[in-house]
């Protein structure tokens, strides 16, 4: 009954925000307000706290950051639409990254944003992935297309996109400058696991030794995000 209400009461699409920078979600809330027919129901800065309001509020729309600090957007992106298939999810993100915006599709959102665009296309986005399209920017819909084109191999493919999602989440993580230690932490996963990542993550990308394994990552945060 609270949640029929809570539908009733609705001022139109219903939204949530999940991002780690509370400044940043205020900001999209007023954008969404003053645009008018978004109800922005619940906003969240960790994987808990989404997955929690999520189940509380019911939105329509989820818009999810990518980089969620220490948290891994991708995993939450998969475990929201494992238990609320109905939800659409949009991720946003600081750059245009084909890397980010594949992974993100195939986790199960249906579009990814620029927050650079964001103040200009969110409205389209959102309609868009509510209608069950997929919404993605001019610059990755034109990367995405001229991979598929006669099924040829991009000659710019990058050695990062051969790592599996927790190895790029590991690298994001080196770049961040955080600690084996503090990456096991933050990951719950143990220091000989985070050890093994940073192996194979060496091994994928040619890199000799931790010192440079460390500078890569930080270059590859710098250029990223």
């Amino acid at each position: 009954m609270a949640m029929m209400k809570s539908r009733l009461a609705s001022k139109g699409i219903r939204v949530a925000i999940v991002d780690d920078h509370p400044s940043v979600r205020e900001g999209l809330r007023v954008l969404l307000h003053r645009e008018g027919g978004f109800d922005v129901c619940g906003m969240a800065g960790t994987v808990s706290e989404a997955i929690t309001m999520i189940g509380e509020e019911c939105p329509d729309v989820a818009i999810v950051d990518i980089s969620l600090g220490k948290d891994n957007s991708l995993d939450l992106i998969r475990r929201l639409k494992a238990k609320h298939n109905t939800l659409r999810i949009l991720a946003w993100s600081m750059f245009d990254d084909l890397l980010y915006a594949e992974r993100a599709l195939a986790a199960g959102a249906m579009g990814y944003i620029n927050k650079q665009e964001a103040t200009q296309k969110i409205f389209v986005a959102i309609r868009k992935v509510m209608d069950g399209e997929v919404y993605v920017s001019e610059k990755i819909a034109n990367h995405m297309m001229h991979r598929s084109v006669g099924g040829r191999p991009r000659e710019d493919k990058s050695p990062i996109e051969s790592l599996s999602d927790r190895e790029l989440e590991v690298f994001r993580m080196i770049g961040g400058g955080m600690t084996t230690a503090e990456i096991s932490r933050a990951l719950h996963i143990s220091v000989k696991t985070v050890e093994t990542h940073r192996q194979r993550i060496k091994d994928k990308l040619q890199i000799e030794d931790a010192p440079k394994l460390v500078r890569e990552a930080t270059q590859w945060v710098l250029e990223n995000g």
